[in-house]
């Protein structure tokens, strides 16, 4: 399956919900959003349904999220259900780790090979601060229980000004004695992250040679993923630096979003894309489908302009799904 630029697009990220256990200040206002009525969700079988035509037209991959997954109620049924789809070569998830420790040995069972866990700070009061919640322990036991299951484990970190940034080097450290990898990923300017400061890939580097001397640089694992890894000395696990938008990536982009409520978002930034639940509800069949997301796929913009501050989707994070 491929764009208007020739780009093959075999990676589909699927939102569950916009709900979430957690009120990260970068991603949701503490006050929460206008969650999606329940009856405008997709449903499981909607989401198997358009996952196996998309299956059917090149997607080999299907990464989880929300909102936060795993507070969708179900949630282990659908991940079993995708699952049997014969074409998915992987199927990941994406969580902010608090209810994953009690689902992770039937999440194994049902073939989730690796789970990327939000963390942004290892103090408590920071984390108190930027989640609203004090729940650093539940996140901590689970990346020690997703790694004791044999799962490959990522933490993805937003590096923030003014409230991770002295923390950067004792979370990389996560990777010294464990094959974890750290990813630290640049904050972009959608919804509250707008009102917020980044740090660029480039300082967070220099931060960490500072701490742990000279960084190997790894390269990417394929062409289209959006990080660059490094080794470092002494560490089991690898660092990762994704930078949408000092170093952004988007000539390689081979993914697609299908929000909670069924429309498939072609780019993070951009509105462009379809509503596929309406004419699901209305009947079409899986070649109509197949056609609808063949055609939408080649309005796919060729990068995104967030460094432009252009117009672009004005929904929070957690409405457009992580």
């Amino acid at each position: 399956m491929k764009d208007a630029h020739n780009r093959v697009l075999d990676y589909l990220r699927i939102s569950l919900t916009d709900r979430c256990n957690l009120r990260c200040s970068y991603c949701m206002p503490r006050c929460g959003v206008d969650n999606i009525p329940h009856d405008e969700i997709l449903t499981f079988e909607e989401i198997c349904r358009i996952s196996r035509v998309m299956a059917d037209l090149g997607v080999t991959k299907i990464r989880l999220t929300g909102g936060e997954p795993l507070v969708r109620k179900g949630f282990t049924d659908l991940v079993r259900a995708l699952g049997e789809i014969p074409s998915l070569k992987e199927i990941t998830l994406t969580t902010n780790g608090v209810l994953l420790a009690q689902n992770i040995k039937c999440l194994r069972e049902y073939g989730v090979q690796r789970v990327n866990i939000s963390l942004d700070t290892l103090d408590r009061q920071v984390f108190s601060r930027l989640t609203g919640s004090d729940d650093l322990d539940k996140v901590l036991d689970a990346i020690d229980t997703a790694y004791g299951y044999g799962m490959g484990v990522r933490i993805n970190c937003v590096p923030v000004a003014g409230i991770n940034d002295t923390e950067l080097s004792a979370i990389a450290a996560i990777a010294k004695d464990r094959q974890i990898d750290v990813r630290f990923i640049e904050l972009m300017p959608i919804g509250c992250g707008r009102a917020m400061r980044g740090i660029p890939s480039d300082s967070v580097l220099n931060t960490l040679e500072q701490r742990f001397g000279k960084a190997q640089e790894c390269g990417r694992t394929d062409i289209s993923s959006p990080a660059v890894y490094y080794s470092f000395d002494g560490f089991a696990g690898n660092i990762g630096l994704i930078s949408p938008m000092t170093h952004k990536f988007c000539q390689y982009c081979n993914r697609l979003r299908l929000t909670a409520d069924g429309y498939l978002k072609l780019c993070l930034q951009y509105p462009a894309g379809a509503d596929l639940k309406t004419p699901l509800r209305q009947g079409i069949s899986d070649k109509t489908l197949a056609d609808i997301i063949t055609d939408t796929i080649q309005k796919k913009p060729l990068a995104h302009s967030f460094a432009q501050q252009c117009e672009g989707d004005e929904r929070k994070m957690v409405q457009i799904g992580g």
